[in-house]
C-alpha cells in the first residue's frame, strides 16, 4: 500500500466549485483508505494499492460522473512527492514557499520538443524543468509572474496543476 497525493487541477478558482466532503466521500467509494482532503484547492491524501498511472483516469471519470466535474487529476505517490522537495532548484529562496510554485505535468516534454522550443520560454533564473514538474520562483508574487502553465499546456500538449511551494511541503509530509 502507497500513501500518494491527488492534485485537481483549476477547482474552486473561478467559479469551478468541488466541495471537499464530497471529494473525500468520492474517493473513499473508489476503495481509497486514509483520506484526507488539504487545503480547499483540489489536494487530497489517500492509502492505495494501485498505482499512480492506473488511478489517474479512474478519478477523472469518477469526478465527471459522479460529481459533474471534469478536470485534470494527476497523482503522484510520497516517494516522489519528495524527490520534487528535494530538487528544489532555488534552496536559498525555499524560505518563501507563497513566491514558489511547483508545476505537476501530466508528462515530460519529448525531447524534440525541448530541442524545438525558445529557450527564452524558460527562464534558468526563474523557472527549472525537472522531472514531471517544472519549479517557478515568482519574486514578485504569483500574480505577477508569467503563465508558465499556459505555455506547457500549449506547446508541450502536457496536462499541468500548480501548487505553492508551502502545499508541495505539506503533501510531502501528509504522504511519508
Amino acid at each position: 500500500m502507497t500513501r500518494c497525493a491527488l492534485l485537481v487541477r483549476g477547482v474552486n478558482v473561478g467559479g469551478r466549485k468541488l466541495v471537499m466532503a464530497e471529494l473525500r466521500e468520492l474517493l473513499a467509494g473508489l476503495g481509497l483508505t486514509d483520506v484526507r482532503t488539504v487545503l480547499n484547492s483540489g489536494n487530497a491524501v489517500f492509502t492505495t494499492g494501485r498505482t499512480p498511472a492506473e488511478l489517474e483516469p479512474v478519478l477523472e471519470s469518477a469526478l465527471a460522473d459522479g460529481l459533474g466535474v471534469r478536470a485534470r487529476c494527476l497523482v503522484r505517490t510520497g516517494a516522489e512527492l519528495a524527490v520534487v522537495r528535494d530538487g528544489h532548484p532555488f534552496p536559498a529562496l525555499a524560505t518563501n514557499g507563497s513566491r514558489m510554485i511547483a508545476l505537476f505535468t501530466s508528462a515530460d516534454p519529448t525531447p524534440e520538443q525541448l530541442a524545438t522550443d525558445d529557450p527564452r520560454l524558460l527562464d534558468p533564473d526563474h523557472v527549472v524543468l525537472g522531472e514531471r514538474v517544472v519549479y517557478q520562483w515568482c519574486p514578485d508574487g504569483v500574480l505577477a509572474a508569467p503563465d508558465v502553465s499556459g505555455l506547457l499546456v500549449r506547446r508541450w500538449g502536457v496536462g499541468v496543476t500548480g501548487r505553492s511551494w508551502n502545499t508541495v511541503e505539506k503533501l510531502v509530509t501528509l504522504t511519508s
